[in-house]
């Protein structure tokens, strides 16, 4: 690899950081004239605060937001270098920007939204069999947070399988990346895990998805 390539890469990286910082619920909240998501409840700006704060329709522009921000960075990644861990590493640094965005203070959402955006493009079929876990796991305990994590450390199976399927499909480094990017959620998680494990963790309110407001929405 050549200092040119080298630098291009880091570019990149640095780059997808930066995209993935971007507090898209902040964002909404301000050009809206909503509340910002920071004031309420977990004070985070992911998807899940952003109903909260926000309601359906601009919590779902916050949800596409974080997405688009997960996925773009890896798109660019493939466009440019077409090197599946420059992909790695650029979808790694979306989520911990997505984490820990430098625009407001190192403290934003948890991740998820963002991590989903980043395995859209690096492997959808994973997303479609991790889902379920996700969605079953918050309709039987309703718990978000547990839903995520346990979405997230599943990704890495659903690689080993389509692996198993079809190798190709599946470079070495993107099994690292769903060990390391689950890995950088749970510990964005560490408040909830804290909670779970105490059984002090709020959940989520059903009824914010037809509209209604409720004070015991879960903490994400």
């Amino acid at each position: 690899m050549d200092g040119a390539t080298l630098l291009l890469d880091l570019v990149l990286v640095v780059a997808a950081y930066l995209c993935g910082s971007t507090p898209v619920g902040v964002l909404v909240a301000r050009l809206t004239g909503g509340v910002d998501p920071r004031t309420v409840g977990s004070g985070r700006t992911g998807g899940t605060n952003a109903l909260r704060a926000l309601g359906r329709k601009r919590a779902a522009v916050v949800v596409l937001g974080d997405l688009l921000k997960g996925a773009l960075p890896v798109l660019l990644a493939r466009w440019v270098s077409g090197q599946a861990l420059v992909e790695v590493a650029c979808g790694l640094a979306a989520v911990a920007g997505a984490i820990w965005s430098v625009f407001v203070g190192f403290r934003s959402g948890r991740g998820v939204g963002t991590g989903v955006g980043t395995m859209l493009v690096i492997q959808p079929i994973a997303v479609l069999l991790a889902l379920p876990v996700f969605v079953v796991v918050i309709l039987v305990t309703r718990y978000v947070s547990l839903g995520s994590l346990l979405a997230s450390a599943a990704l890495f199976p659903a690689m080993l399988l389509i692996w198993a399927v079809a190798a190709g499909a599946v470079p070495p480094q993107y099994l690292v990346y769903t060990v390391v990017g689950a890995a950088l959620i749970w510990v964005a998680h560490a408040d909830n895990i804290d909670r779970l494990l105490h059984g002090t963790e709020r959940k989520f309110d059903l009824g914010l998805l037809s509209g209604r407001r409720s004070r015991g929405a879960a903490e994400q």
